[in-house]
């Protein structure tokens, strides 16, 4: 039967790729999920928070219930992939992060439970919209994710390029960092570029601000604790002979804590303010928050990693992987409810999944989908099983 599936779940996938839709608008994707789900006789509820839908399926009769869910949306990169048959067919869009592969996974998931019904309570699979926003799970619990649907526990997952392809890791409290963005715009006074002196140059100012930031993390910092502030991109309004008037930095900030992220704002304000201030010019400067950080629950941990070693054998598991700085919309579900999130290695060869996330030429790893969609079975069962302990 394994082998069915498995061809069953790379179909599922590679249709998936082919069709990619971003934020809020995978209106197909979301039919066509469903329509699977529906066949295998889940209950499925759609439009929530936007396109996303829960199917819940019960077995038994106990009244515990834990979410499983999967990310649906896609990236504004048009692929690059020469050859490869199941390519995007939607100009400009791809599914750069594996999102694909995590749907099909939990689809996986949920054809074996409901055909093995061997757990006792019932599992809601949350198919999330907008994830690489960060707006997906706060649209669906604005949208009464959990009073609709409540969960005593969630589980989610990430395809990790770089790790072996099968292994599993996660770790107790933080896994994944917040993310804040912010926008600095410096006025000084445009001038001829050889009149230098008859203006105030903001793209020496904005390059010192670039500079000083770095200093927070350095020097106001705790050494023990992690940040990251990444300027990504330096606008001006100025032309070859001409030093502009505006220029604009953007960029973003990566953290573990609220204590953290209020530092990096405040520290970072004062910077820009007061260079700009030294040299005449003026600054603006807008700060706001788009990821939480993803913290696991600790009483999930053990289970998650026995569930791991459950399918994929103790060497394949690392129960506690070092934190990493990249950030996911799953940590806003566990803001309201406890459980855990894990990666699952795509590979470590560029041609076997280990091609970086959000690049143009990478590719789901068809060989995991079994393990993903085992894994996602075996967590429900053991969280069902030996049931949940809320203290």
């Amino acid at each position: 039967m394994e082998s069915t599936l498995q061809g069953q779940l790379k179909s599922w996938r590679q249709y998936l790729h082919q069709r990619p839709e971003t934020g809020f608008e995978e209106i197909h994707t979301a039919d066509y999920v469903a329509k699977i789900l529906e066949t295998l006789g889940l209950d499925v509820h759609r439009g929530i928070g936007g396109t996303g839908l829960v199917a819940n399926l019960t077995a038994g009769d106990g009244k515990r219930a834990i979410g499983v869910r999967a990310d649906m949306d896609a990236l504004n990169i048009a692929e690059q992939a020469p050859g490869r048959a199941h390519a995007s067919l939607n100009a400009g869009k791809m599914h750069a992060c594996g999102h694909d592969g995590h749907m099909s996974m939990v689809l996986g998931a949920a054809r074996l439970l409901a055909e093995r019904r061997d757990f006792n309570g019932t599992v809601r699979f949350i198919f999330q919209p907008a994830e690489e926003h960060g707006r997906g799970a706060k649209a669906m619990m604005a949208d009464g994710l959990f009073e609709r649907f409540p969960v005593d526990a969630i589980f989610g997952a990430h395809n990790m390029p770089g790790m072996p392809a099968g292994t599993f890791a996660t770790r107790a409290v933080g896994i994944m960092a917040s993310e804040d963005n912010f926008v600095i715009h410096i006025k000084g006074r445009g001038t001829h570029a050889a009149r230098p002196h008859m203006g105030a140059d903001p793209i020496v100012i904005a390059s010192q601000i670039v500079l000083a930031l770095q200093t927070i993390v350095s020097r106001n910092l705790d050494p023990s604790l992690q940040a990251v502030i990444s300027c990504t991109e330096f606008i001006t309004d100025g032309i070859r002979n001409v030093i502009p008037s505006n220029v604009i930095i953007k960029g973003d900030t990566r953290s573990y804590s609220e204590a953290v992220q209020a530092l990096l704002e405040t520290r970072m304000r004062e910077i820009s303010v007061g260079i700009c201030r030294t040299y005449g010019a003026e600054c603006s400067f807008e700060y706001t928050h788009e990821f939480a950080p993803t913290v696991n629950s600790e009483q999930f941990v053990d289970l998650a990693v026995n569930a791991a070693r459950n399918v994929a054998g103790d060497a394949a598991v690392d129960p506690n992987v070092q934190p990493m700085m990249i950030s996911e919309d799953f940590g806003a579900f566990l803001q309201a409810v406890p459980g855990n999130f894990i990666f699952i290695g795509n590979g470590d060869v560029p041609e076997r999944g280990g091609i970086p996330l959000h690049n143009a030429s990478y590719d789901f790893n068809d060989d995991i989908l079994m393990t993903g969609a085992r894994y996602f079975a075996e967590v429900a069962r053991l969280a069902l099983q030996v049931g949940i302990n809320k203290s």
